[in-house]
């Protein structure tokens, strides 16, 4: 086959892979619509104040007016979007220059938030398609406007939209519809695309490798990885870049075997959500590394002492615990950190709260000039990358609008000790375990669920700025001080969000619950072995396993295990034994009948105990009374004295026997806890386990490695809420969120596994904040390459 004629294949093959984007794409628009439909009729019905109610109404006529007419332009315009990009083109010519209005930046702005909400989950796919459509058509970048690119179809969308006079408020209400439904369709558009390309032999597998360029003196050439991805590593490291975690499956997107590059660990293919999250947030570290690898060249992870410019080392030290190890800095840099410190302390004094937004942007100006000074004095191209990515990644996490102001002003003070850690400590930029790395997106993802009037002079920001200021006491430490403020931190936590009185009821309640019924459990095993070899009737053994060892077990938790009360009962279920075997002796048979009345009261009082009373505790009374008349008439041989003695000596001491197994299964409802409480449980929404129901072990991993202090929506009963993980019992069975209207849940292990399974329990954030922090850093490298050393 000629030269040109596979050319002309492999470029109708890219053309042919945009048609079925295309047609995939235009066929949200319509479902779409009637989606923002409901939505506005539903607001528009809702009772609200009269402004409310008449912006709704005045968003649901417009819309009912001209909604038809923007699904055909839309469609119409998406169609032709086709035809509008060149193959080798970019849009980066000094003619396409422009002063923009503010009309012009506001639709900007909102097409780049779908855009960047499709590239969010998409990441991994958009990247794979657009190396693909690259090799197929010879070039080194799509045209700027190639509807492959997130931001042409958030385009096209959005421009259509004002076409038809819909305002630009009006889609702001309807955002989250709008995202939810056009994320989706493009996420499984570009797995289509990439699957289609894939089955006609177009790269089966990327190696990006490849696509990392050096000179001959091992600096950096050419490294076309922007433009939509970032190496193919996921943008999200939570939920991850493919579906979030939710019903149906769990592999996102982004990952598949199709993708990835060899030898890449991001192109696992299988396991549980947990583990897909921990690849794609690694995967971003591992993008980092492979940009400026290819930029100063080496790696990026592993430490060389004496480094020089131009050389091996993206920092300068190997593992180093503190920032005067390994390779020590020159007095004019390490001044120049010291400067910026004191500097970004005095500057966080002056803050006030009303003025956050001129605050923020003085502390931005001001993080620019300080990070062109360190970079101007420091000794090595390594050293200057590696204060370019950390100011970047600052700059992301100073602009981040969920954090309180009041908080992010102490995050802000962590730059200089990070970056001092990550001069000295290279695995700062390569995992994610690194203490520095955990201790800030421990904090951050604990404060990201309040307001800024809850933190603000609450205990939580003293423990914050605390544990800033002790970081920033010892600045030759290294990583020792972060781990140290991180456990302490981590214990705080374990107190402040469990002080409130009702919390700390539930808390209290919950495990009595689980100790409870833990016991419940453990003497029914024992009860189960006493009687393994013994005559005892089936009626007798039910009584004991199901009713009786629950009455000791909550007599333990009540009295002791060791009361006097709780003795007793103990004594009775022997008593219970002995008098149901059989009696053929005269003697033993006149002693039931005088011990009886004692026994039964002895049985009453214990089923009291337990919430059994009135006509179900008749039932039991009825059922042994009839077993006890059976044994008068029986005719076997009874129970040896010893072996009931050696069974009531066994009873009295019955804690020494028993241990934790079996009781993974916990029984858990709202009765139990009334019955402890003493009090109606209705601000607790109780969540067990369901009998019978199989979780996968990887998902119990999951719910157990859930980190006290993060947030959550939680679906529960069609109801959403924003709830805070603040308490896990002591054996890990039962689990408890908070949400700010004052309800609690309570939720059993197995049941969190499922709800995590199922989606109905989401994290609040999809990455943790320093990878979002390094994601964003990527970004503007990935646009700006020059700046890392300049």
């Amino acid at each position: 086959m000629s030269t040109a004629r596979s050319h002309a294949m492999s470029l109708q093959l890219a053309r042919e892979t945009r048609e079925r984007f295309i047609t995939a794409t235009a066929q949200v628009v319509e479902p779409l619509a009637q989606a923002i439909q409901d939505k506005l009729s539903a607001a528009a019905s809702q009772m609200g104040n009269a402004r409310d109610m008449q912006d709704w109404r005045d968003d649901f006529l417009a819309f009912q007016a001209q909604g038809g007419r923007w699904v055909a332009a839309t469609q119409s315009a998406w169609r032709k979007a086709l035809g509008t990009a060149t193959p080798g083109l970019g849009t980066n010519s000094l003619s396409r220059l422009e002063l923009m209005g503010d009309e012009v930046v506001e639709t900007n702005i909102l097409s780049s938030r779908l855009a960047q909400a499709i590239l969010g989950k998409s990441s991994f796919e958009i990247n794979d398609l657009r190396l693909r459509i690259q090799h197929l058509e010879g070039t080194s970048e799509l045209d700027g406007k190639d509807a492959l690119k997130p931001e042409a179809l958030a385009r096209v969308l959005v421009e259509q939209w004002l076409a038809m006079g819909l305002t630009r408020g009006l889609w702001t209400r309807t955002q989250d519809v709008i995202e939810r439904h056009v994320v989706e369709a493009s996420a499984k558009a570009y797995a289509d695309a990439n699957g289609y390309l894939v089955a006609k032999g177009v790269m089966p597998e990327i190696d990006l490798k490849s696509f990392v360029k050096r000179t001959a003196s091992g600096s950096s050439g050419t490294m076309p990885l922007g433009g939509g991805g970032f190496a193919g590593a996921g943008a999200t490291g939570y939920a991850g870049a493919g579906r979030p975690f939710g019903a149906g499956g769990f592999a996102p997107a982004g990952i598949g075997l199709q993708g990835g590059a060899a030898g890449d660990p991001m192109a696992a293919t299988g396991g549980s959500p947990l583990l897909m999250a921990r690849q794609r947030a690694q995967g971003v570290l591992l993008n980092l590394k492979r940009f400026v690898t290819g930029r100063i060249g080496g790696d990026i992870t592993q430490g060389s002492t004496g480094s020089t410019a131009g050389q091996g080392a993206f920092v300068g030290s190997g593992s180093a615990s503190g920032a005067g190890a390994g390779r020590g800095l020159p007095p004019g840099f390490a001044a120049a950190i010291a400067d910026a410190e004191m500097a970004y302390q005095v500057a966080s004094s002056q803050y006030v709260i009303g003025d956050e937004a001129v605050a923020i942007q003085q502390s931005a100006a001001d993080l620019r000039r300080r990070t062109s000074e360190l970079k101007r004095r420091a000794p090595t191209t390594a050293d200057k990358a590696t204060v370019e990515i950390v100011a970047l990644m600052f700059q992301a996490i100073l602009a981040e609008e969920r954090i309180p102001f009041s908080a992010r002003v102490w995050f802000a003070r962590l730059q200089m000790p990070v970056l001092r850690v990550a001069i000295a400590e290279p695995e700062f930029f390569g995992t994610l375990q690194h203490p520095a790395r955990m201790l800030i997106d421990r904090m951050g993802s604990v404060v990201m669920g309040f307001d800024a009037a809850a933190i603000s002079g609450s205990a939580l920001e003293g423990e914050i700025r605390r544990v800033v200021q002790v970081i920033e006491q010892y600045p030759e430490t290294g990583q020792r001080v972060f781990k140290l403020v991180f456990d302490e931190f981590v214990a705080f936590l374990n107190k402040y969000l469990t002080q409130s009185d009702s919390t700390q009821r539930v808390m209290s309640v919950a495990q009595q619950v689980e100790q409870k019924e833990t016991m419940a459990i453990q003497y029914t095993i024992e009860l189960r072995k006493m009687l393994n070899d013994m005559p005892v009737r089936d009626e007798i053994r039910e009584f004991l396993f199901k009713v009786w060892a629950e009455v000791l077990a909550i007599a333990a938790l009540k009295y002791g295990a060791q009361d006097e009360q709780t003795v007793t009962l103990k004594r009775a279920a022997s008593e219970l034994v002995w008098a149901a075997s059989a009696k053929p002796n005269r003697n033993d048979r006149t002693r039931v009948i005088q011990d009886l009345p004692k026994l039964l009261q002895r049985l009453r009082s214990g089923m009291a105990l337990l919430g059994i009373t009135g006509e179900p505790q008749e039932e039991h009374i009825k059922t042994i009374g009839v077993t006890l008349s059976d044994a008068f008439l029986s005719k076997t041989e009874a129970i040896p004295q010893a072996k009931i003695e050696a069974m009531a000596t066994r009873l009295a001491n019955l804690e020494d026997f028993v241990s934790d197994e079996g009781t993974s299964e916990l029984p858990l409802d709202a009765a139990s806890i009334e019955l402890l409480l003493g009090v109606d449980a209705a601000s607790i929404e109780v969540v067990p386990d369901m009998r019978g129901v199989k979780i996968p072990e990887d998902m119990l991993q999951w719910a157990h490695e859930l980190q006290i202090g993060n947030w959550f929506m939680l679906d529960h009963n069609n109801r959403a809420s924003q709830v805070q993980f603040v308490w896990r019992s002591t054996r890990k069975q039962l689990h408890l969120f908070a949400s700010a209207d004052g309800r609690s849940f309570l939720i059993q292990a197995g049941r969190l596994a499922s709800y995590l399974q199922a989606g109905l329990l989401v994290p609040a954030e999809e990455e943790t904040l320093t990878v979002r922090a390094t994601r964003e850093a990527l970004a503007k490298l990935d646009a700006n390459p020059e700046r890392l050393l300049n």
